[in-house]
């Protein structure tokens, strides 16, 4: 089953990579967004940064979606090592780290409407990222048109 995980730092992307990936493989895109728990979100909101406890039950929510409705794309940032260790508790997953420099992202995250994460706390994001090697994802740069990115992503999912 073909379990795929949009990952980076908020703002990267994920979800309008996700999407159109989804439309061309023909699978459903679940934002990891929509999983977290509502003190999450209301953490978020106030401009604090999650810590790993806060987490883990959205981490395992994840998990569980790509456990039960694969073949799916889910966007999640999975910015940690641990973090992707538990979603591939799941069973095999493949990584897309959609990468591209703090300044790129800080204007998309500026740009945005109606999301709940602050530009505020993309430094903490930056900050808990630990960039996967070639062996654990597909690091897929940002710095291009949609399209090509999300060409890019369905030629690491072949």
């Amino acid at each position: 089953m073909l379990r795929i995980v949009i990952m980076g730092v908020s703002g990267c992307g994920k979800s309008s990579v996700g999407e159109g990936l989804a439309l061309r493989l023909g699978i459903p895109y679940r934002d990891g967004d929509d999983l977290h728990p509502a003190d999450n979100v209301a953490k978020m909101r106030a401009g604090l940064p999650l810590t790993d406890e806060d987490r883990w039950p959205w981490l395992d929510r994840v998990a569980q979606v790509l456990r039960d409705q694969a073949p799916v794309i889910v966007g999640c940032s999975a910015l940690k090592r641990v973090y992707r260790d538990r979603l591939r508790q799941a069973g095999e997953v493949r990584f897309l780290h959609l990468t591209g420099s703090r300044d790129l992202i800080a204007a998309r995250m500026a740009a945005r409407k109606g999301h709940y994460m602050p530009t505020t706390l993309l430094d903490s994001q930056f900050a808990a990222l630990e960039p996967p090697g070639p062996e654990e994802a597909t690091a897929i740069p940002i710095d291009q048109p949609l399209d090509a990115i999300i060409t890019a992503a369905e030629g690491a999912c072949q």
